[in-house]
């Protein structure tokens, strides 16, 4: 994982752009004057780090101030408040389909559930490549032409 597996959003064209392109997403929406947002950036940047897989789980920061179009989209009236998504729509995970405030045990139940679900589904996919090319024909080489 990269030293910064954060991705910091700063349009909504590059969040819609993140959502496309990642199976599964978890969205922590704060503020710069947030408190609560400060004591659990740390956790969530450290869930970051151990969890992403490009392609499959992307954790993504969005300041309500500076990207208000995302917000106001989600209806997030709290900080900080943690959205889930699963192939670009929203979802509920474990039983939740919003935490708001710095609840950092339903947030790690939550992205821990999130890492396996993308951890299986990246092993999954890149098996099924491995067979694939295993049962592909073997492409001559210029030596077999005749």
């Amino acid at each position: 994982m990269s030293e910064d597996a954060l991705k910091h959003i700063s349009t909504k064209a590059e969040f819609d752009s993140l959502l496309s392109s990642t199976r599964y997403v978890v969205a922590d929406f704060y503020a710069d004057w947030c408190g609560p947002c400060k004591i659990i950036a740390p956790m969530y940047a450290q869930l970051a780090r151990q969890l992403s897989i490009p392609s499959y789980l992307a954790f993504a920061k969005i300041d309500v101030d500076a990207v208000q179009p995302v917000a106001q989209e989600y209806g997030i009236s709290a900080m900080p408040s943690f959205l889930f998504f699963k192939d670009s729509k929203r979802v509920a995970v474990n039983g939740s389909a919003i935490i708001r405030g710095a609840d950092a045990q339903s947030l790690n139940a939550a992205a821990l559930k999130l890492g396996r679900l993308a951890k299986e589904k990246s092993e999954a996919a890149a098996a099924a490549a491995t067979e694939a090319s295993a049962e592909a024909p073997a492409t001559p080489t210029l030596d077999q032409e005749s």
